[in-house]
């Protein structure tokens, strides 16, 4: 007679799979709550006990960590030697692992748990089960999802046993489920202990949907979801209209929200290719959405727009206008889902806790055979660091202008450059090689807008030419980190042109 050894913590299905187990002849071997489940469904089953003459003890800490049963799952079949050590020791083979882990990712997920609680949700004896099934898979069958639980039934059924295939495919699953369950203990101790940048790191994420395509359509894609702290970010959205979202659109949704989470009052972000291309703040989200709008009438098109605000009537019937590819909101109201859902290529995202802003997340970036990770540039400058180098100090207008500009220009691909008005955008200058190429292009973009315009740069500037072209345009405040050895030069300009210029000791490149 084969034998199943069942013990799972998730009973879904099981009663179903271990009732049809038994029609087919099988023997089943059960721990603890499994155990009393099957039994109170009259399902035959041989406590683990029984098995290794050992009762289970320290409140189930241990009950499978014994030689009958790892030996059973271990040894191999058609090994004479290991099939005459099993005659000797008096083991007998466990043909079938059914078993799935205690909850670790549920317990650190709850509110208010406890260290010691997390820890006695750190399973021993499942993984080493299964990894054992897992590694003897060409004899043993091992199953960790309840989503298997037909194939192997289906199978049993028409062959008599589990294919080599399917038997190879579900111990890849074993180890793909024990890397990511040991992933999250390694992480939750990690973080416990502000341990950063370990020597060996092992990042895990759970798959949220496959992708279409990636950034090409000849590209496979698929995007993941951290396991904690995704509050307010892109994982947590719910799409109430539209398409799939693309690896693009996911992409390009996350510089915007990105961007929109420096501001507190009612702003709009419009982005593409994960630059915002207009920004706007108001007192209300149609003004902002108006101003955002403005500041670039032609890039917005096709783009990711991102508020922090309600989406009302007004803002639905100007955006409803223009094609949009994504908007991301905390809620639209019915009024403006209706205008918005007769759209039918544009995708409604709502977010809750949009402005959360996630301070403890990191930032990874892969490199041809490896991966970079910092902190996320949660800062906007040091208060203590900020001086006014010039002889003109800025307006209180100009100090609150330049700070905006400054929140859009750190989400700004280096070398970036943003001209800013009456806390709206009019001029982005992102990703060039040179920062004079950004502010010309910034300026060009603006036109006519440009005129009393203040500026801030990502960046230091080198030479005074950006100064230059600055006073050319009518700007008339900048706003920058300083630290070059030619700052003096910049400064000199800007007095020269009667151009107030602070420094906020902090650079914000974006690679």
């Amino acid at each position: 007679m084969r034998k199943a050894l069942i013990s799972v913590f998730d009973k879904t299905g099981i009663v179903e799979f271990a009732k049809s187990l038994h029609s087919l002849g099988w023997e089943i071997i059960s721990t603890g709550g499994t155990s009393r489940t099957l039994k109170e469904e009259g399902i035959p089953v041989v406590d683990i006990a029984d098995l290794t003459k050992f009762p289970e003890c320290f409140d189930g800490r241990v009950k499978t960590l014994h030689p009958n049963v790892e030996g059973g799952i271990l040894s191999v079949r058609d090994n004479e030697n290991h099939k005459k050590q099993m005659c000797e020791l008096g083991i007998e083979p466990i043909d079938m692992v059914v078993c799935n882990l205690y909850p670790f990712k549920q317990t650190i997920l709850k509110d208010g748990v406890s260290h010691e609680e997390i820890i006695e949700n750190i399973d021993i004896g499942g993984p080493t089960m299964i990894r054992a099934a897992a590694k003897n898979y060409r004899f043993v069958t091992v199953v960790t999802d309840p989503e298997d639980y037909e194939k192997v039934i289906g199978e049993l059924n028409e062959h008599g046993d589990t294919t080599h295939k399917t038997k190879e495919w579900l111990a890849a699953k074993v180890f793909i489920h024990t890397s990511h369950y040991d992933a999250l203990i390694a992480d939750y101790f990690s973080k416990k202990l502000d341990i950063k940048y370990p020597k060996t790191l092992t990042l895990t994420y759970e798959k949220k949907q496959d992708l279409r395509y990636g950034e090409n359509p000849h590209q496979h894609a698929a995007f993941y979801t951290s396991v904690r702290g995704t509050e307010g970010t892109l994982t947590h959205a719910r799409q109430l209209h539209g398409k799939e979202l693309s690896y693009n659109n996911i992409g390009d949704a996350d510089g915007a929200l990105e961007t929109l989470k420096e501001f507190d009052e009612p702003t709009v972000v419009a982005t593409k290719h994960a630059n915002p291309c207009g920004v706007g703040s108001a007192a209300t989200i149609a003004e902002a959405f108006q101003r955002a709008y403005e500041a670039d009438p032609v890039s917005i098109f096709g783009g990711i727009v991102a508020a922090n605000r309600e989406i009302d009537a007004e803002t639905a019937q100007e955006m409803a206008k223009i094609f949009l590819e994504v908007i991301i909101a905390p809620s639209f109201s019915l009024e403006a889902l209706d205008i918005l859902s007769k759209k039918k290529n544009i995708r409604l995202l709502q977010l809750d806790n949009i402005g959360k802003t996630n301070r403890d997340t990191l930032k990874a970036k892969t490199v041809l055979g490896g991966m970079l990770i910092q902190n996320s540039d949660t800062e906007l400058l040091n208060q203590e660091d900020v001086k006014i180098v010039t002889k003109r100090q800025p307006t209180d207008a100009e100090m609150r202008d330049l700070l905006f500009a400054l929140k859009v220009v750190k989400h700004t691909k280096s070398n970036g450059i943003v001209i800013a008005k009456d806390l709206c955008t009019t001029g982005v200058g992102p990703g060039q090689v040179s920062r004079i190429w950004a502010l010309e292009n910034a300026i060009r973009q603006g036109r006519d807008n440009i005129t009393g315009s203040v500026m801030a740069s990502d960046a230091f500037f080198p030479f005074p030419d950006c100064v230059e072209a600055a006073h050319q345009a009518g700007i008339t405040a900048i706003i920058q980190p300083g630290g070059s050895v030619k700052d003096q030069e910049s400064i000199d300009a800007a007095d020269k042109y009667g151009i107030a210029m602070v420094f906020t000791g902090m650079r914000h490149f974006k690679h």
